[in-house]
């Protein structure tokens, strides 16, 4: 019997799929050995996180004693302690933290002291608008940031180059609150109008509906802008200095010597090389926008997770404060591994066995 060989161009082809598979097989490899080794890291954090809130003299008892006590009222020691027994702080910590890990990882966060409410109820309420500001506030300031940076790295030192290099100290050098004041100050003086929170008062307790969600892009815009313009400038100042970096690579100047358009070499080499660090911000810049945005959230009466989480630290309400910390952490990790991801998705010089 005579054998024939497999035709070229399907062997190109399964050459092909079986690249694609290998590589497939590589990345979702790379993401379970990174979910496996965030478990035992989530778990020190979270340690770490019910350890720092406890260090603070007295517990959530005091606290509430000291606001009665403000208050012209009184609270004996026997209620106090009775108070300590229902709510288990009379328990060692360790003991604290481990009924409240194993209650995390099967979903139950624990129990507000001072909202009397499960910690995962208010976590639902609040966390959602905060992911929204959150991923809103990113993807703007990667718009922003990324023509601006590279623009300004490709006309050095022009009056484009020197005028957004002004205005991104300016963003970086003032506060969010205070800028935030600002505009308060300046929509009521000038505008009648107020700029604080995420709804009109039509909406504000009203049930999820297009409306409601319409009501909601209409306001979201102001913190958005206000949390952007330091997260693009400090992203423009980064893409600006790695593109730099990258121009004048000898592998540049040989693209050019061969006569590639300027903009098909700009986005083709230089650009996707110098968005590797780029790219590795997003680990800590999710967190920081979540984290940083607690003071203008107060400021603009956000109905965020931020007022919520500072309000729990102060009176030491140490389930609730411990979640949204530990979502943070969270965050952190989530970010991390979507950053590494992306950078073996533009750098395909990243290999994710190493």
């Amino acid at each position: 019997m005579q054998f024939h060989p497999m035709p070229k161009p399907v062997l190109g082809c399964v050459g092909s799929l079986l690249a694609v598979f290998m590589e497939s097989f590589t990345v979702l490899s790379f993401i379970f050995r990174r979910l496996l080794s965030a478990i035992p890291f989530t778990l020190m954090v979270s340690m770490t996180i019910f350890i720092l809130i406890q260090l603070p003299p007295g517990d959530f008892v005091d606290s509430y004693a000291a606001s009665l006590a403000a208050a012209g009222e009184h609270v004996d020691a026997a209620m106090m302690a009775d108070m300590r027994h229902r709510f288990g702080l009379d328990q060692p910590v360790i003991v604290q933290y481990f009924k409240w890990i194993t209650g995390v990882v099967q979903g139950d966060f624990g129990y507000s002291f001072e909202w009397n409410a499960p910690v995962s109820q208010l976590l639902g309420e609040r966390m959602g608008l905060t992911f929204a500001l959150t991923i809103s506030t990113l993807l703007l300031s990667w718009a922003i940031a990324l023509p601006i940076g590279i623009y300004s790295a490709v006309r050095r030192y022009s009056l484009f180059d020197y005028g957004f290099t002004l205005l991104g100290f300016i963003c970086l050098a003032v506060p969010v609150f205070l800028m935030a004041l600002v505009l308060m100050y300046l929509g009521v003086k000038y505008f009648g109008h107020d700029v604080t929170g995420l709804f009109s008062a039509d909406y504000a307790n009203a049930p999820w509906s297009w409306g409601r969600v319409l009501d909601l892009l209409s306001h979201i815009w102001i913190p958005v802008l206000l949390l952007g313009a330091e997260a693009s400038a400090a992203l423009i100042r980064i893409m600006r200095a790695n593109l730099i970096d990258q121009l004048h690579m000898p592998y540049v100047v040989t693209a050019r010597a061969k006569g590639l358009s300027e903009i098909r070499l700009l986005l083709k080499y230089p650009v996707r090389t110098a968005l590797n660090p780029f790219v590795s911000t997003l680990g800590w810049t999710v967190p920081r926008l979540v984290s940083g945005a607690v003071i203008a959230s107060i400021v603009l009466n956000l109905p965020t997770a931020g007022p919520l989480l500072f309000q729990s630290l102060l009176s030491q309400d140490i389930y609730l404060s411990g979640a949204f910390l530990l979502l943070l952490c969270l965050m952190t990790v989530i970010g991390t591994l979507l950053s590494d991801v992306l950078l073996v998705i533009i750098d395909p010089r990243i290999r994710l066995e190493h």
